[in-house]
């Protein structure tokens, strides 16, 4: 297993309520190939206070795909509003396309593209699915699944760059995590809130 995301719960923003007694998010993956699959993940709670000494990170796998290793890196959480993109009821879509439509014409800005979710790697909001939408149910109750995180080949290209890049870091260089999951797709993680083992499951899509 490689580590993917580490955050604390100070550092979440509120996006995503921690179970209790835990302040520590942690997500690995096997990065080998696994029937078809591009990577298996493992969602751990902790208790940061509870962790004993830390140990070095073990040594990355021989057999490992390209690109299902991520670079090691910080994180500097933003905070945003996202709306849903395909995800949006089509009921909605077509009492909304001509305002879309308008603002698009007034603006440059494309809804799904430019102002519905965030590129990148996030927490919480929506996933920017390149397919059609994957919901997962929880096996256990059968309520919908919640999106607890996404994990993307790329931070984002140069328009979504323009549109969801705070003002002060306009012109700053951006760097992956060396991610190529797919082809430039991403795995998105779900979670049951409802469950007392806080239960998870995976979609993975791409372009």
């Amino acid at each position: 297993m490689v580590p993917v995301i580490q955050l604390y719960a100070a550092d979440a923003l509120g996006l995503v309520p921690f179970p209790p007694g835990r302040d520590l998010l942690q997500v690995l993956w096997c990065p080998r190939s696994h029937d078809g699959r591009w990577v298996i993940p493992e969602v751990h709670w902790r208790n940061a206070e509870a962790v004993g000494n830390i140990c070095e990170a073990p040594p990355v796998p021989v057999e490992v795909c390209f690109g299902r290793v991520p670079k090691p890196c910080v994180v500097h959480p933003e905070l945003v509003t996202e709306y849903p993109s395909w995800d949006l009821p089509y009921v909605l879509w077509d009492a909304l396309e001509r305002r879309f439509e308008q603002v698009e014409t007034e603006t440059g800005w494309d809804y799904q593209y430019h102002l519905s979710t965030a590129p990148g790697t996030k927490l919480g909001g929506y996933p920017g699915w390149c397919q059609d939408p994957q919901w997962p149910d929880c096996s256990g109750c059968g309520k919908p699944m919640e999106h607890l995180l996404t994990v993307e080949s790329t931070e984002a290209d140069a328009a979504s760059r323009l549109a969801w890049t705070p003002l002060e870091d306009q012109g700053a260089r951006y760097e992956g995590a060396n991610l190529m999951l797919g082809d430039m797709g991403g795995v998105y993680l779900f979670e049951c809130r409802t469950c007392p083992d806080r239960p998870y499951r995976d979609r993975f899509d791409c372009s």
